[in-house]
């Protein structure tokens, strides 16, 4: 009996890491075969909750897990690329486009399953394109998801011949809130309402569980998925939390309904069953399919109720980074291209001010090692790279009009201000990952190092600030005081490299932090090199 036992649970456990590895595999072969481009997707096809529903049905038939679509809807909201209420018609389509794994799991081919890891095996390792590569992925990862199945279905078996699971799963027929209870916590530990719903898929194969056992139990994997969500929401922004309770609610709501409705439902599966004559794995996919669907048809119309109920949950402000450009007005480029003009510096400053933000943010982080404030910083690096690409387009698109001479010199400082503003924040961004490894490899910095990189910290966020702000005002004398302090930085940059090298040759210092804190100066005064050249475009300018 051990020996069977332990061969069960190998079988089991072992079938449901490759079936886990399948779908992550096959999901990333379709990500990348797509071209990478599934936030685009999202960003512009969430116009409202119904292109919303499309939208993550399409993403998640991609990656193959709704929990990955709802982390990147959870991103983007808490990033302000999408509105809540696009969030929720985002989310409503990841429940949908999850089923499509459930019919996968319904055509029947694992016999065919080691074959087709052969394939795929041979498409991964002797073609050198990329693209055959990709599809190589699809198909191992499809073979793999098959032949985990088979090792669980293997492994559940043996059930058959123990008398406590017949009574439990005699109970969960009559119980159905217990059916639920196990589906949401076999969901929660194993973090994947695919391999859940595939098991309950196996069981029912089996003449392990009946229709109505397994209904409830599917309701639970439904609700046991939001987890991934709420995870990824720890710590994020009120954005964040709001989307992840979105999906807890929306999948609590459908649960309820459907427990109410569990009878009739049961029954219209049963007759679905009958007329198209389908395999028990199939039954479950269709019943699978037919709530996430219906649980979205009813609940569609309701999105403002659902947005308003979890505002009123989480309040606080929504997001952290609005991502989205504000000024850049299309009309203005054929109506006003002085108009135009003025409305992509006034971006090209709030493309400043996520800069300055980002630095001190990072300055934060260095000091408190706290991963709010990083994260943070990430975010406004984010938003600085996507209104680079917003104002470049958007002012090569303004250098076809007809522009005056002082208009076009204008011109030519935005774009170059765009670019040294982006470079900021790939600065910023560099010392972020050089905080990281310290923290990664316990590297410890001097109180010395530290009031030093203070200093210099300090310094360089006034020159930025002062930068930006004489381009806003087109200020002489505040564009001359950068020159000054860009110059300060300058010379501490070389000095306190020399202190630093000293407390190395003394002793006071490891290897490591040297590296760590000469990176850090070294983009700072990277930075103020930047700084300076916003602030020399205003004196030509003026001059």
């Amino acid at each position: 009996m051990e020996l069977n036992l332990q061969e069960m649970l190998f079988e089991f456990f072992g079938g449901l890491g490759i079936f886990l590895y399948g779908i992550k595999f096959m999901g990333d072969g379709l990500q990348k075969s797509a071209g990478e481009r599934l936030r685009d997707v999202l960003d512009r096809f969430t116009t409202n909750p119904i292109m919303g529903v499309f939208a993550g049905l399409i993403v998640t038939v991609l990656v193959q897990s709704s929990s990955a679509t709802t982390v990147i809807t959870v991103g983007l909201v808490s990033a302000g690329f999408m509105t809540l209420r696009q969030a929720i018609g985002v989310i409503m389509g990841a429940n949908i486009g999850t089923t499509i794994t459930a019919f996968i799991i319904g055509i029947d081919i694992g016999e065919y399953s080691l074959p087709i890891i052969a394939v795929g095996s041979i498409l991964l390792f002797f073609f050198k394109s990329k693209k055959i590569h990709h599809f190589g992925q699809i198909v191992f990862g499809f073979g793999a998801l098959f032949y985990g199945l088979e090792l669980m279905s293997g492994g559940m078996k043996p059930l058959r011949g123990l008398e406590s699971f017949h009574e439990l799963t005699v109970e969960m027929s009559s119980n159905p809130i217990l059916g639920v209870v196990i589906g949401t916590l076999f969901t929660v530990i194993v973090q994947s309402s695919s391999a859940t719903i595939g098991i309950l898929q196996g069981l029912h194969a089996e003449n392990l569980i009946n229709l109505d056992g397994a209904l409830p139990v599917l309701f639970g994997d439904n609700i046991g998925t939001t987890i991934t969500a709420v995870l990824a929401a720890i710590g994020t922004s009120v954005a964040a939390k709001r989307a992840a309770a979105t999906h807890v609610l929306f999948n609590l709501i459908g649960a309820t309904i459907f427990l109410i409705l569990l009878h009739p439902f049961t029954a219209l599966i049963g007759i679905i069953k009958g007329n198209l004559g389908l395999n028990p794995e199939m039954t479950i996919a269709f019943a699978h399919g037919i709530f996430n669907t219906t649980n979205t048809l009813i609940q569609l119309p309701f999105v403002a109720g659902l947005a308003f109920i979890v505002t009123k949950l989480i309040p606080g402000d929504d997001a952290i980074v609005n991502y989205k450009a504000q000024h850049l007005d299309p009309v203005f480029i054929e109506q006003s291209p002085s108009i135009a003009l003025g409305q992509a510096k006034e971006e090209v400053l709030r493309m400043g001010k996520f800069a300055l933000k980002g630095l001190e943010e990072t300055f934060q982080f260095l000091k408190s090692k706290n991963v709010k404030h990083s994260t943070t910083a990430y975010q406004l690096e984010d938003a600085i790279n996507n209104l680079d690409r917003k104002i470049t387009d958007y002012l090569i698109e303004l250098s076809t009009s007809s522009l005056s001479g002082n208009d076009s010199e204008e011109h030519s400082m935005l774009i170059d201000t765009v670019r040294d503003i982006e470079r900021i924040g790939d600065h910023f961004e560099n010392i972020l990952e050089l905080v990281e490894y310290q923290q990664a490899n316990k590297v410890k910095m001097t109180e010395t190092a530290m009031g030093d990189l203070e200093k210099m910290f300090n310094l360089t966020v006034r020159t930025v600030e002062d930068a930006l702000h004489s381009l806003d005002q087109n200020n002489l004398e505040i564009a001359s005081d950068v020159v000054k302090k860009e110059k300060e930085i300058d010379s501490m940059e070389r000095t306190l490299r020399k202190q630093h090298i000293l407390r190395m040759n003394e002793g006071v210092c490891t290897g490591q932090a040297g590296i760590v804190f000469v990176d850090i100066i070294s983009n700072l005064e990277r930075i103020g090199d930047h700084a300076v050249n916003i602030a020399e475009h205003v004196l030509g300018e003026r001059r």
